[in-house]
């Protein structure tokens, strides 16, 4: 499965359509996005149209259905720049016009928030939980490095729209997934060992999938197959073999108890849900076990899900 659709194909349709609906209403009615000039006079397709670096969204607003403005409203605007959509394999505006515009009025709808929120309204603090439009929630952080929002970075803010609303361009395309830690993983076929592992951990004394399934918030270091292999199970098959309570040592080893995306880590000692901790480098974005020679890279960081995030690493971390 594509990057593209991997990331989408959780939607449920009626979420889809309801975001469909929210989208073509109030987005439509945001005149003046600014984010490619100071004419105040121009609508948001004018001016994304004239933004070399705006191209895809503009191909998705059209897409959606947004030709013309159908009601002013007071917003604010998460903008995914070319390069975020290319992070989730929509590479051109052909690639966004080959999806069902309600997928992509969906994903723009969780861009939105329904009240003007400059920089400068924006507490400092970890993940401060705001209601997008399509009624998902969201998480803002600002700190010293600036403004996040589920991880993805501000880089031009408080561009301002005519009649008051604001857009702030990010970095990367913002997804209100669906699915709890284990769903999500379950989606992704470089974690089918993860899974495996979850699973039969499951058959011990600590239910690790009710725990990774329950409300959270839960930030987990995912390893990957071969960070498996690496670490002595060759097969799926052999972690079906393995003792469930070490494994669920292990895994809960990869578990922090609370909401961490790539902006909010910072340099230093964390536990974990195992009791023990790891170590995290936040300026080379990497996380070493104690019993590990060498830290572990985070390969994939910042996948949404219901209850968490879950960054993907390269190496088991060991307690």
């Amino acid at each position: 499965m594509n990057g593209t659709l991997r990331v989408l194909h959780h939607l449920k349709k009626e979420q889809i359509m309801q975001s469909l609906k929210l989208f073509l209403f109030i987005l439509g009615g945001f005149i003046g996005f600014t984010s490619c000039s100071e004419d105040d006079d121009k609508t948001i397709v004018d001016l994304v149209v004239e933004n070399l670096d705006c191209s895809i969204l503009e191909a998705a607003v059209i897409h959606a259905g947004i030709t013309e403005a159908l009601k002013s409203s007071t917003i604010t605007v998460f903008a995914p720049d070319n390069d975020a959509f290319k992070t989730i394999g929509i590479e051109s505006e052909a690639d966004i016009r080959a999806l069902d515009k309600t997928l992509v009025a969906a994903i723009l709808s969780y861009h939105v928030i329904p009240s003007s929120v400059p920089a400068s309204a924006i507490q400092t603090a970890n993940n401060t939980e705001i209601t997008m439009l399509d009624g998902g929630k969201a998480y803002v952080t600002k700190n010293a490095s600036g403004v996040s929002v589920n991880g993805a970075k501000v880089t031009t803010a408080d561009l301002k729209a005519e009649n008051g609303g604001i857009v702030h361009v990010i970095d990367a395309v913002i997804l209100n997934e669906i699915k709890n830690i284990v769903g999500v993983a379950q989606t992704y076929p470089e974690l089918t060992f993860l899974v495996a592992a979850v699973l039969r951990a499951n058959q011990g004394s600590t239910k690790v999938v009710d725990i990774l399934s329950s409300a959270g918030p839960f930030t987990v270091f995912a390893p990957t197959n071969d960070a498996f292999k690496a670490a002595g199970f060759a097969t799926e098959a052999a972690i079906n073999q393995a003792d469930p309570n070490v494994l669920a040592n292990i895994l809960t080893y990869h578990v922090v108890a609370a909401r961490v995306y790539s902006t909010n880590l910072t340099t230093g000692d964390v536990t974990t849900a195992q009791g023990g901790k790891v170590s995290i480098n936040a300026s080379n974005g990497t996380v070493k076990g104690k019993s590990n020679n060498t830290a572990s890279a985070i390969i994939g960081a910042d996948i949404p899900a219901s209850n968490g995030v879950v960054h993907v690493i390269d190496t088991v971390l060991l307690p």
